[in-house]
């Protein structure tokens, strides 16, 4: 009975199996939402295709996400063409994307806003990076196909607008999967050139398909542009054709035509321009001529050139009085300064270590006079006090008292005996008079 039960991994695989066996599973077209959108370090992309009612797990390996010009996000609406069938170890379906490309809007336009998006976010596009494009370049640089008719159109102008510049072409392909790395390593090559330095550079090519134009739009070529010391003018396709080449590059061309005149000046312009300054700079020389033989001439009628003796006499009489004037300032500083330096040495001399000894001496002495002055004062003061003590002390003395006949009695303890109930019959006492003691014995005490 038990060989009735399967095990998981058995049921699973079977329906693996039935799924990988429906030709109509193999091969399926599926539009839907991208959400819990992961890509993995190894390049491969785990996410959920749904609509608003159902959902599916759904899996595109790195081999055959190699080709996207896009990337995908959550959110984003696409169409997918891919297999469906069982994984094993979880028991859920999930679909093998082979192709994704977006719903609604081709592949290379979704691509070329992501970029233009991503681009824009890092600065490049700002114009505080833009490099000014000299007026008068030596050297312009030219980098498209050699044998595209870009490079006619170019050449013709800049050879009729401004003759006397050189012209160095940096060959590059300007079409197909190569030709972003030929792009970018031209413009490398001619960064590196020391001579001829290169004034200005001219990156394009002519008009077509967003396929044809796409290498301008790659991210390599947009930070080659970016990353030049030379300024670049891009001149891709007609005047509509807008690609991230044209929003990094320093200044933007409509065509090839328009890159060869915004990077030359023209010749009858600048001639014009230098006859213009010839004319104003000859008249300015007239102008300030004019003006110097009139002054001139205001110098020649002048009392000076007239009469010379005279104004040399007045000149020397103004040296004599500035002569005096200027020794009586000199005499008057140096008697400034002479008193200066009196008071300087006297201060100096009342502040010398000798003079400064001898009056603290002098200080010791009469600091010394007055202590001992005061020390007398107020021993004189305590004398007389202690004199006036001694006498109140004298009148009120028990022995005073006692040289008058009384005595005072003593326990045998020393105690004075004030009371008669201090002390007992037969007891011993003493007797202190004022010439000295007696000692007696009771023999009777009365109240």
């Amino acid at each position: 009975m038990e060989n009735r039960y399967l095990t998981i991994q058995a049921l699973t695989k079977y329906i693996k199996r039935k799924f990988d066996a429906d030709p109509h599973l193999q091969h399926v077209h599926v539009k839907g939402e991208i959400s819990n959108f992961k890509q993995h370090s190894s390049g491969h992309m785990y996410f959920t295709l749904k609509d608003d009612k159902a959902r599916i797990l759904a899996v595109m390996f790195a081999r055959s996400a190699q080709g996207m010009k896009f990337k995908p996000e959550n959110g984003m609406k696409v169409l997918v063409k891919a297999s469906v069938t069982v994984y094993e170890q979880s028991g859920q379906y999930q679909m093998y994307v082979q192709e994704m490309r977006p719903d609604g809007i081709g592949d290379l336009y979704f691509a070329y806003e992501q970029l233009k998006k991503k681009l824009e976010a890092d600065g490049l596009f700002s114009a505080a990076h833009k490099k000014p494009i000299p007026k008068y370049p030596d050297t312009i640089g030219i980098i498209t196909s050699p044998t595209g008719a870009a490079i006619r159109d170019i050449l013709i102008t800049i050879k009729r607008r401004y003759p006397i510049a050189k012209i160095i072409i940096f060959p590059a392909l300007v079409q197909g999967e190569a030709a972003a790395p030929s792009i970018v390593k031209a413009i490398d090559k001619a960064n590196s050139m020391e001579t001829p330095h290169i004034d200005v550079l001219i990156v394009g090519r002519g008009g077509g398909s967003i396929e044809e134009l796409w290498a301008f739009n790659e991210e390599t070529v947009a930070n080659a542009i970016f990353a030049s010391s030379i300024p670049i003018i891009s001149a891709v396709g007609h005047e509509t054709d807008f690609t991230i080449a044209d929003f990094v590059a320093d200044l933007r061309a409509p065509t090839p035509t328009g890159a060869a005149e915004m990077a030359a000046p023209h010749m009858e312009e600048l001639m014009e321009r230098v006859l213009t300054r010839k004319a104003r700079l000859i008249r300015a020389t007239k102008e300030r001529v004019d003006k110097e033989k009139h002054r001139l001439g205001k110098m020649e009628k002048s009392y000076a050139f007239r009469y010379p003796k005279l104004l040399l006499d007045q000149k020397m009489e103004q040296l004599d009085r500035q002569n005096e004037l200027l020794q009586r300032n000199i005499n008057k500083l140096f008697l400034l300064k002479e008193e200066k330096h009196e008071l300087i040495t006297r201060r100096l001399s009342r502040s010398h270590p000798q003079e400064l000894l001898h009056n603290a001496e002098k200080d010791r002495v009469n600091l010394e006079k007055n202590l001992v002055r005061n020390m007398n004062l107020i021993h004189q003061k305590k004398l007389h006090m202690f004199q006036s003590i001694i006498g109140k002390m004298d009148a009120l003395s028990p022995l005073k008292i006692m040289e008058r006949g009384y005595n005072l009695a003593y326990s045998p303890e020393g105690k004075l005996i004030s009371s008669i109930n201090q002390v007992k019959k037969d007891e011993q006492i003493e007797l202190r008079l004022s010439d000295g003691t007696v000692e007696a014995r009771v023999t009777s005490i009365k109240e």
